[in-house]
């Protein structure tokens, strides 16, 4: 099930890397970017947090808040954020119910094998709590550069 431009954006609540609760809710009436990536400190995960850290700048002057989300835990999370300098919040969904909710989760394949997994994908969560941007299976690297023409920012 994948998310349509339009329909509200499914509710959580995450603990985030200091094990602090971060609700959806907390952020209603501003603009938010949820993204899902597989795991901490992977490369590619790593590319695409580093690109956000390096433009915060401009997706706060825009509005919007930026949360990553994906199964590590907690303590992993932390470490990947202090290591890599990262200036948002990451939030830790082990058992994968948030991902499934955005339709961030599903079949993979990786050198002939199916599995199942996190799909790396992001979401632009508007004011009112809709989804006004979903992108599936996005590449890590140039991610920014393809939210900003897609979201013209």
């Amino acid at each position: 099930m994948k998310l349509e431009v339009g329909t509200s954006a499914p509710q959580f609540t995450l603990k985030n890397q200091d094990e602090q609760d971060v609700s959806l809710a907390d952020l209603a009436g501003s603009k938010v970017i949820v993204y899902f990536y597989p795991a901490a400190s992977t490369p590619g995960c790593t590319t695409q947090a580093c690109d956000f850290r390096d433009n915060i700048n401009s997706l706060k002057s825009a509005g919007y808040t930026v949360l990553g989300i994906s199964p590590d835990a907690p303590s992993k999370l932390k470490k990947f954020k202090d290591k890599e300098q990262l200036n948002f919040e990451l939030l830790s969904d082990p058992d994968n119910k948030v991902q499934e909710a955005y339709g961030a989760y599903g079949e993979k394949s990786m050198y002939g094998k199916t599995y199942m997994g996190t799909i790396r994908s992001t979401f632009a969560v508007d004011e009112s709590g809709n989804i006004s941007h979903a992108f599936y299976n996005v590449k890590a690297k140039g991610h920014i550069e393809m939210l900003r023409k897609a979201m013209g920012i």
